[in-house]
């Protein structure tokens, strides 16, 4: 393990997952259903962890405030310019493999 402090750590946490955020942005063309289907996780699930660590904290954080801290704009404009109808394949693996969280 590496000699970083806390302080250290947690920074380096903050940074990679500003990149994460910046990175999802960036890739518009990669759907929610396929980072569930792929990766038990999407977009979605980083601004409800998100708007659950702000509360954690003891700071109120609206769902869709905390999807646009994730999306870059407000959900419902990400998913007019960006969100496709899922095929009836992704519907049956996300039910097949949708997570419980």
């Amino acid at each position: 393990m590496s000699n970083l402090t806390d302080d250290q750590r947690i920074a380096l946490e903050a940074a990679v997952f500003r990149r994460l955020v910046e990175h999802l942005r960036t890739r518009s063309d990669v759907q929610n259903i396929d980072l569930m289907n792929l990766a038990g996780f999407c977009r979605n699930c980083l601004s409800n962890w998100y708007r659950e660590a702000a509360e954690a904290s003891g700071e109120e954080l609206p769902k869709e405030e905390s999807r646009e801290i994730i999306y870059g704009e407000p959900y419902a404009e990400w998913q007019a310019k960006h969100q496709r109808e899922a095929s009836d394949a992704q519907k049956a693996a996300f039910e097949t493999n949708k997570p419980a969280h």
